[in-house]
């Protein structure tokens, strides 16, 4: 007995041996050592098929996603390093969103770790007319590795928090309640105890009974000291339609595995700088005042209006609300010099003055001066869309705008001329002058002046 003990893990050993040496390394285990995987698990034939079909199939993709994101790549690295969080959680953004800054899926989840409202909520996450934080590079991350590491105190490794990351909390939940049961009723005979938690878990599934009662049977699982393992959890159970878990989550596993062990391997040195991914600062954060005009904060760093967009897509106006005294906006780090020579020039919002005539409308307002009426009525704190006759309303509206036709007041703001007024209006100082009677270009802060359409 000992002699065929022997022979069978001679050749286990043999193999994985064999495994390593042609196709893995201790760098691969290490990724399964970090997210509390057994080691064994490189040897899984749905793994390799997975990791197999990925290298012959999504290789390009693979490094073209790495090339795509690495403006922003080493930030969100480093904040999962200084947050605790495994490095090849990294690949879970990948899994998630492959690393599109703009991502959406049909379930309504949002941003490269497609939050959900309500759980982007409960990390703190805003959501307003202003900003829609789930976009938001730093913010998001930093949310996502609280909720990680709140699933990991809760399921106690770091497989198990991806896997709930994926599928949620109450599925894992379920999952781990029932595999516990299996494995209990297998060792110990079906006893009442097990037909009395099967029964909670086919009532919870069925909705029956409420998720209070699931959690409350899984707590008292938990004191048995079974511990499901990843093959157990992965395990196509041919006899039932509802697995332990959904296809997608054990999918979704060994996809992140898989592309972690995909950042291993030798192609990726034909893209050396992918190497370094994490090595050095990438963006920058700045703090700007609210109210900032989001045109004048690119034009101060050095960018065009479109790529300081596309790095902050949690910005959902032209301007940074107002409401706030600052908030942080991200740009390349190689911009920074840039932007701290010249943030002195940065502009805030002009307002002008608009006198409500017969038939406006808040909607056509803001088509007229080219805002957001949303943007109208929360400037001026309107509780509704009701306008009164010869009603005087705020109207934000960027230096690069154009007057619209109708005739507006202007209210003088510290830092402006009548020169720089004049120009963001497009029409000549003397025209100015002209239209309001004045004799010298001299004004003061809180002078008003009519800007005619022509």
């Amino acid at each position: 007995m000992f002699r065929l003990f022997f022979v069978i893990l001679m050749l286990a050993d043999f193999g994985f041996a064999n495994l390593i040496g042609t196709n893995f390394n201790q760098r691969d285990l290490q990724i399964l050592k970090e997210m509390d995987i057994p080691a064994s698990y490189i040897t899984d034939y749905k793994l390799q098929r997975t990791y197999s079909k990925f290298l012959k199939y999504r290789k390009t993709k693979f490094i073209e996603h790495l090339n795509e994101a690495s403006l922003f790549l080493p930030k969100i690295k480093d904040i999962l390093k200084k947050e605790g969080i495994p490095s090849p959680f990294l690949f879970l953004v990948m899994a998630e969103s492959n690393y599109s800054l703009d991502a959406k899926s049909n379930m309504k989840a949002i941003g490269l770790w497609q939050f959900m409202s309500g759980t982007a909520k409960r990390y703190g996450l805003k959501k307003n007319m202003y900003v829609d934080e789930r976009f938001d590079i730093v913010k998001s991350t930093k949310a996502a590795s609280k909720y990680l590491k709140y699933l990991h105190g809760e399921f106690g490794k770091w497989y198990l928090a991806a896997i709930a990351y994926n599928c949620g909390e109450g599925r894992l939940i379920e999952a781990m309640a029932r595999a516990s049961v299996d494995i209990y009723a297998r060792e110990h005979g079906v006893t009442m105890t097990v037909l009395r938690d099967r029964k909670i878990i086919r009532d919870y599934q069925s909705k029956r009974t409420s998720y209070y009662h699931l959690l409350r049977t899984y707590r008292k699982i938990q004191k048995w000291g079974i511990d499901p393992s990843i093959n157990t959890l992965l395990t196509v159970q041919t006899k039932f339609r509802r697995q332990y878990l959904p296809s997608e989550s054990r999918e979704y596993i060994r996809k992140i595995v898989s592309y972690a062990l995909m950042s291993n391997r030798n192609f990726i040195l034909d893209d050396s700088h992918l190497l370094n991914i994490g090595t050095s600062a990438s963006i920058a954060t700045i703090k700007v005042k609210g109210g900032t005009l989001i045109r004048s904060i690119a034009k101060c760093s050095g960018l065009s209006y479109k790529q300081l967009r596309e790095l902050n897509r949690q910005l959902k106006q032209a301007i940074i609300s107002p409401h706030v005294k600052s908030y942080d906006v991200y740009i390349p780090y190689p911009n920074l010099v840039t932007y701290n020579m010249n943030k002195e020039n940065l502009d805030n919002t002009r307002y002008l003055i608009h006198r409500v005539a017969s038939g406006d409308t808040l909607e056509k307002i803001g088509k007229r001066y080219g805002v957001n009426y949303a943007i109208i009525k929360d400037f001026n704190g309107l509780k509704n869309n009701m306008l009164t006759l010869n009603e005087k309303i705020l109207i934000p509206i960027a230096l690069h705008q154009r007057m619209p036709r109708a005739n507006a007041d202007y209210v003088i703001k510290s830092g402006d001329t009548l020169e720089k007024i004049a120009h963001s209006h497009s029409m000549d100082i003397a025209t100015l002058m002209h239209d309001n009677n004045l004799k010298t270009t001299f004004i003061k802060i809180g002078d008003k002046i009519v800007i005619k359409g022509r």
